[in-house]
């Protein structure tokens, strides 16, 4: 199918941009600026959803803005790829627009316009990024978001929010500076361009195998967002930010952003084929795998509740990226759709987590006995999350696993087999008995809620968007479709 020339990729970041200014102008009046934030989201999400069709049956929408050097553009190109990113961070912004209303509100936050602004313009870099036809508009947009997500992380306003943001920029940008800039100079000396290829930038360059794996390496640190160990200090450390923040941009925005980085950069910059020749796919296969295994023990070890579901993403993310390095078509397919099944079932659980802190104000997993009978929504939902992670069948977190074994088994690479089978178990191993302790375990005494009304209740306006995730979760569990076709369609 052609290429088609379209206005849409920056029309979808354009509405975020307006919004961000119409909640300046309606500040003073909290009910407008809500309602801009969800009218924006779902105007996004209709927006990107109409180029699915075309993207689905094999076509792309591009569209370039202007020429920064001979070779480099700024320029939006919507493929498979972009569009799996594109559509969850959309719909996802949907329910994270009124679960905002419902936390903010019952918290009394202050400074929700900052929030809502900052958060408006960070799901416009997540789009921009998703849409980029080259390295320099996706640098470009990856740089935005870290700025821009650094005052959310800081908005509470307190030593512990400072001390977590300042280790969140300096981790981000530091690697960004350091490496991903020495990335794009070398690939442009080397190729001339910085445009995306479907065998990758330098798949017919007399390139030696040390310059490649340089430059490889440069942007496998420059991406720190995609949290591989050792670069993955920050996403804890970002946890000391508002649930809804954590939620989206630390379950879905940020750490997909990173990610989606490291899959084009094996897809289409590197190329499989060179990835294969040179070894770098098996390399970042075992480095991945120690991140996937430690990261989980990691989390097994933590009381705090947003710092296991913190580890947990360190852990998953890099599954993502173990289907796209081990090479295989059927891999590649299961990496790529961990990235909806894994957003759509961490989402629910950092909602959880805001719920169970909105009632009871309680952080600590050693804390929860009991509070599945004041809060049986959200612990439900947070048992359902759990299954997603775990990759229990009917939710989108098996559908991902089922095809990363069968890739690894493709590939001839059981070792990796046996690290999901063992992730997995410590999945379960540190999921599964949150919900054992909410429903089966008695209140301690000295447990006593902290609200008004003397009782530990469910708030509507966060309890809706956390139901509805979780049964989204298992709505691709059951009809995969959607993204299995956007997947298979990334198979080169």
């Amino acid at each position: 199918m052609e290429n088609e020339y379209s206005i849409r990729p920056l029309l979808a970041i354009i509405v975020a941009l307006m919004a961000a200014g119409a909640i300046l102008v309606f500040r003073h009046h909290s009910k407008w600026r809500d309602a801009v934030s969800l009218v924006a989201s779902v105007i996004m999400f209709l927006i990107v959803i109409s180029m699915a069709p075309k993207v689905m049956a094999g076509g792309t929408f591009e569209l370039n803005l202007f020429t920064v050097l001979p070779g480099v553009d700024f320029a939006f190109r919507v493929d498979s790829l972009g569009m799996v990113f594109a559509t969850i961070s959309s719909l996802l912004w949907i329910v994270a627009a009124i679960y905002c209303i419902g936390y903010m509100r019952s918290l009394k936050e202050q400074n929700q316009t900052r929030f809502y602004i900052s958060f408006a313009i960070s799901l416009a870099a997540a789009i921009g990024g998703a849409f980029s036809a080259n390295l320099f508009t996706l640098v470009i947009f990856y740089e935005v978001l870290s700025l821009i997500t650094y005052p959310l992380v800081y908005h509470k306003e307190t030593d512990k929010s400072w001390h977590g943001s300042r280790r969140y920029l300096v981790y981000l940008m530091g690697a960004s500076k350091t490496f991903l800039l020495a990335g794009l100079a070398l690939t442009y000396q080397v190729a001339g361009t910085l445009d995306f290829k479907p065998n990758g930038l330098f798949d017919n360059l007399d390139l030696s195998g040390a310059l490649l794996t340089g430059i490889y390496l440069c942007y496998l640190a420059g991406f720190a967002k995609a949290a591989i160990m050792p670069f993955h200090a920050w996403l804890p450390a970002a946890m000391v930010a508002p649930t809804p923040v954590s939620a989206l941009l630390h379950a879905v925005a940020v750490v997909k952003m990173g990610v989606f980085c490291v899959l084009r950069l094996v897809f289409d910059v590197v190329g499989l084929r060179l990835m294969d020749l040179h070894s770098l796919g098996i390399g970042t296969a075992y480095l991945v795998s120690f991140t996937i295994i430690m990261a989980s023990i990691y989390a097994l070890t933590r009381d705090d509740l947003k710092a296991r579901l913190a580890y947990s993403t360190v852990s998953q993310l890099s599954y993502i990226i173990l289907g796209a390095v081990m090479l295989s078509p059927l891999s590649i397919i299961g990496g790529v759709m961990h990235m909806p099944g894994h957003a759509l079932s961490k989402i629910t659980l950092f909602f959880c987590a805001g719920s169970i802190y909105c009632a009871s104000k309680r952080m600590k997993i050693s804390e929860l006995a009991g509070i599945g009978r004041h809060l049986p929504w959200t612990m439900t939902g947070f048992f359902i999350g759990s299954l997603g992670m775990i990759g229990v069948p009917s939710t989108g977190g098996f559908i991902s696993k089922w095809y990363l074994v069968l890739g690894s088994v493709e590939a001839g690479e059981l070792f990796f087999l046996l690290v999901l089978l063992a992730s997995s178990v410590l999945n379960a191993a540190y999921f599964l008995p949150i919900s054992y302790i909410a429903f089966f375990r008695e209140e301690t005494l000295g447990q006593v809620a902290p609200t008004a009304e003397g009782e530990i209740r469910e708030i509507p306006l966060v309890t809706v968007p956390l139901v509805a995730t979780a049964l989204l979760s298992m709505v691709m569990g059951i009809y995969p479709d959607y993204f299995l076709t956007l997947a298979r369609g990334v198979v080169p």
